[in-house]
């Protein structure tokens, strides 16, 4: 590879070398101009790691309550009980929603102060018993601490109850940016790093994996991207239970406009930039709802293995106004990743395989 920034070959060295990136040579991945050399380095990781393969899961979104006290300026999905659209939905209605050929549930709701813990938990119970080999991803770390405070239960026995009741996973949602500064301005109801690495460090230490997430391209600095992605190596490197990172473009909604609109590139870079600064995490995903199937695809060749599932109907980012497929079908997730390159294979939550397919 010939770098046109030379800047970048003291950082490939290292790469090769297997040593460890600081936050300097962090922002100057997000900052350098080659984005073709930062892209390559990061191919190189993940195919010394996974080689040409690369794994989706069939899977089902599925948010109980879009009723939320916390009222996050970029957020639209969650609205107050009196809203139009504010729903609730019952047991009756997630069960309809799970079908056999699922391997995975990632469940994701409102902070809805008109349900008590048992509320959420019931949901838990009720998918474990009809679907006992289904693995369940469920509750971020900010559900997991309004469930303590709403029930009077420590963090860890809000944890304990869950993983009892059938969940196996916990998704990586709530992180936004972890930058003060950013959080007082776009949630300041919502828990910061402290709470969030608490959650997670406990669920880590009953034997509960977890993902991690960043909300990028709105109000924070490339400093405060780096600060972010160290802040989860750092827990990473004493906790080692978190299983996938994955970064999420941010869609610009009325009333929030950040300085610059996201491009394909800006998810590109995110995506390679975490490849190679997140050196203890396995998994970096490319989420094609947040950025299209044709950029989740090519950002394969920037450091992703995995191209999460099928989802079934997405909520969250189509209240902001995406227009991206609700979900795909396994089929188009195979085609998607051949038609990268790449080989497809099926996972469960644990991200093992269940089904692969030959080489394109």
């Amino acid at each position: 590879m010939i770098f046109s920034d030379k800047s970048l070959l003291p950082i490939w060295k290292k790469v090769r070398a297997g040593r460890r990136l600081d936050r300097r040579e962090g922002l100057r991945l997000f900052k350098t101009p080659d984005l073709l050399g930062v892209g390559w380095m990061a191919d190189q990781v993940r195919t010394r790691k996974w080689g040409r393969r690369s794994t989706f899961v069939v899977n089902r979104q599925i948010n109980p309550t879009n009723i939320c006290s916390n009222h996050c300026r970029f957020c639209h999905f969650g609205v107050p009980q009196t809203a139009p659209s504010a729903y609730q939905m019952t047991v009756r209605e997630i069960l309809r929603l799970i079908t056999p050929d699922i391997k995975e549930v990632h469940i994701v709701s409102g902070l809805n102060k008109h349900m008590i813990f048992n509320d959420y938990l019931n949901i838990i119970k009720a998918i474990h018993s009809r679907y006992p080999a289904l693995h369940i991803k469920a509750y971020t770390a900010v559900e997991i601490d309004f469930f303590s405070r709403i029930s009077g239960l420590s963090v860890r026995e809000v944890l304990a109850q869950l993983k009892r009741a059938g969940v196996s996973c916990l998704p990586g949602g709530g992180a936004e940016i972890f930058s003060p500064r950013v959080r007082r301005l776009l949630c300041p109801a919502k828990i910061g790093w402290t709470q969030w690495a608490a959650v997670h460090r406990e669920a880590h230490k009953i034997g509960l994996k977890s993902n991690a997430t960043m909300l990028y391209g709105h109000l924070e600095t490339l400093s405060e991207r780096v600060d972010h992605l160290d802040k989860l190596r750092s827990l990473q490197d004493v906790s080692g239970g978190f299983v996938s990172f994955i970064p999420l473009a941010f869609h610009p909604i009325p009333g929030l406009t950040p300085p610059s609109a996201l491009t394909a590139l800006d998810h590109l870079r995110a995506v390679a930039v975490s490849r190679l600064y997140l050196d203890n995490f396995d998994h970096i995903k490319s989420y094609w709802v947040a950025v299209g199937e044709t950029t989740s695809s090519v950002a394969l060749h920037f450091g992703a293995d995995d191209l999460d599932g099928t989802i079934g109907k997405e909520r969250v980012y189509h209240a902001a106004r995406a227009t991206t497929p609700v979900g795909l079908v396994r089929d188009q997730m195979v085609r998607l990743i051949r038609s990268a390159g790449f080989v497809p294979v099926e996972r469960n939550g644990c991200y093992r395989p269940v089904k692969g397919w030959r080489s394109p």
